[in-house]
């Protein structure tokens, strides 16, 4: 974990999409919050130790789906799949599917594994799964305004937390979606030839020495949200299955963003997520208080 000082800043962006708005003067306390995002590494040793099963693991409770096929109701996630060709982008279900079988150790579904990816960040992990890790860990998820501020890494007013050239000297500087969304993909940095998570670290830190605070997974945060922000629709997985369902702030964008459909790998971006949903592009880190 790294120190973070605190500070008044200027939360959000007028430039971007609405519920970035109204930009808003913050303060915050002094913090210790994680270099990177938490690993399938570290994910690994708490089930060892405390045995938990994740909402993707769980057989779904009917009761949440009236209506829905019980042979439909078995345990997975959300998976992306890239299109063969150029399609639409009103219709994210062109390149989502509800994949059985898919969790945080298979995270592209049945026959995908960990192997060589011990390093990269966790995924496939429900709100209540990254809140059991932070409370067994002993730290606490940020709030939307702590993650904001560690993110900009000490530039409260540039558009990316190094700066804002998108790629400074023609040099990438996060995991986010090159090529034309969602079918033409330009492998970066530690990338195969699919889009997928990199290595934590694979990319340069920011100002206070946090390591993907945009791009690569998106990361859960504690606070509700809000629409009073703007509106709560998200371009980047589909809506809950169940209708209302309790919404977190997730923050940093991920590999799926890409700048002709989600440029969301800022600072100031927000999406709203529900809480009983895992996707494959999701993770989170956590803080402690400054003592």
């Amino acid at each position: 974990m790294v120190r973070v000082p605190g500070g008044t800043f200027a939360m959000g962006s007028p430039d971007y999409f609405p519920e970035e708005r109204p930009v808003r003067e913050t303060t915050v306390e002094p913090f210790w919050i994680d270099t990177h995002p938490v690993t399938n590494a570290a994910y690994h040793r708490f089930v060892r130790e405390t045995g938990y099963v994740t909402v993707a693991e769980r057989d779904p409770d009917p009761a949440e789906f009236p209506g829905a096929d019980p042979a439909a109701l078995v345990p997975g996630a959300l998976v992306f799949r890239p299109t063969a060709g150029p399609v639409p982008l009103d219709d994210f279900r062109r390149w989502w599917a509800y994949v059985p079988g898919a969790d945080w150790r298979h995270p592209g579904g049945p026959g995908t594994t960990l192997d060589g990816r011990t390093r990269h960040p966790v995924t496939q992990l429900a709100y209540p799964d990254v809140l059991a890790y932070a409370q067994w860990a002993g730290k606490a998820l940020p709030t939307e305004a702590q993650w904001e501020f560690a993110a900009r890494g000490g530039l409260p007013a540039a558009t990316y937390p190094w700066g804002d050239e998108f790629a400074p000297r023609g040099r990438r500087m996060a995991n986010t979606w090159q090529g034309r969304f969602p079918w033409e993909f330009l492998p970066g940095r530690g990338q195969a030839d699919r889009p997928g998570t990199t290595v934590v670290g694979a990319y340069p830190p920011n100002g206070y020495g946090l390591f993907d605070t945009a791009g690569n997974v998106w990361e859960w945060t504690a606070d509700p949200y809000r629409p009073g922000h703007g509106p709560a629709d998200s371009c980047c997985a589909p809506r809950p299955t169940t209708d209302p369902q309790p919404r977190r702030v997730i923050k940093g964008g991920s590999y799926l963003c890409a700048p002709d459909y989600c440029l969301r790998y800022r600072p100031a971006a927000r999406q709203g997520q529900a809480e009983d949903t895992a996707t494959c592009h999701l993770g989170f880190r956590c803080v402690t208080p400054d003592q």
